[in-house]
């Protein structure tokens, strides 16, 4: 099996972030690889495992990390490899700054076409957007079946055949498609491994790809801010938080509670 797993460099959880034109400053924030892109390397791995191993355990199966972004990318990448991924593709390009979701699905959904993968994982979101579009978006371009929100997942590939359950608001639901398809998976389907030191030091020596849009014949005028469909028009920064309100308990404490409650609605 050759599968595809879609990942994203995003700034730390718990960095400051702030926005410079627009943009999110990510030049001035510790970068990582997005939480949620975690939990689908691990399962491609398990999915793996669970047929015959990938090409470094003498199996046959592979696994591709494609990430857009610039050259820093490569570390968010190089974790996935450390995981246990085959190799990775950064499509790095300056005209693709201010992509927003529409731009990022198309040079995704390109990579993938022209690497005849039979199937894509994805997470379920990126921690800095939290749009969860992108890949519904890569499944529709491609014309591939969509399975999103995937708590489970099992894949048969002799029938090229892959079932999931599928978390919705009202409970979960069965669902099944063939090859080629895109799944997205939740932060429950799975506990992502810990890289070994072994797995350290096999991903310094694996290959990363670094592509431009013109190895996908895309035109670079109608990326990055020229091509997106939206814009960031304003922002402001969040608000210092209010003092606290200090209650003396001479007695009376849980009345002055039970008021401050009342007065804010909360009861």
């Amino acid at each position: 099996m050759k599968i595809a797993v879609t990942v994203k460099q995003v700034p730390d959880s718990w960095a400051e972030k702030r926005f410079v034109n627009g943009r999110i400053d990510r030049e001035s924030v510790d970068a990582v690889l997005n939480d949620l892109d975690e939990y689908a390397i691990e399962e491609a791995l398990r999915i793996c495992e669970a047929n015959g191993g990938t090409i470094d355990d003498g199996g046959q199966n592979t696994i591709t990390l494609i990430s857009m972004g610039p050259t820093r990318a490569q570390e968010a990448l190089r974790k996935g490899l450390s995981m246990g991924a085959s190799n990775a593709i950064l499509i790095s390009d300056p005209a693709l700054a201010g992509a927003d979701a529409m731009v990022t699905s198309e040079v995704l959904a390109k990579v993938v076409a022209e690497g005849g993968y039979d199937f894509v994982i994805s997470g379920v979101e990126s921690t800095d957007a939290r749009m969860s579009v992108i890949p519904a978006m890569i499944s529709a371009r491609l014309g591939h079946a969509q399975l999103t929100f995937a708590n489970k997942v099992s894949v048969d590939p002799n029938q090229k055949l892959i079932s999931i359950n599928r978390i919705t608001d009202s409970g979960e639901v069965e669902m099944e498609a063939n090859f080629p398809a895109v799944i997205s998976v939740v932060e429950k389907i799975n506990e992502p491994r810990y890289p070994s030191f072994k797995g350290i030091m096999a991903a310094k020596k694996k290959v990363i790809e670094t592509k431009s849009l013109a190895d996908y014949g895309i035109n670079s005028s109608e990326v990055g801010s020229s091509g997106a469909w939206s814009a960031v028009v304003d922002s402001q920064a969040r608000p210092p938080r209010d003092k606290g309100i200090k209650i003396e308990d001479s007695g009376d404490g849980g009345n002055k509670l039970a008021e401050y409650l009342a007065e804010k609605r909360l009861v």
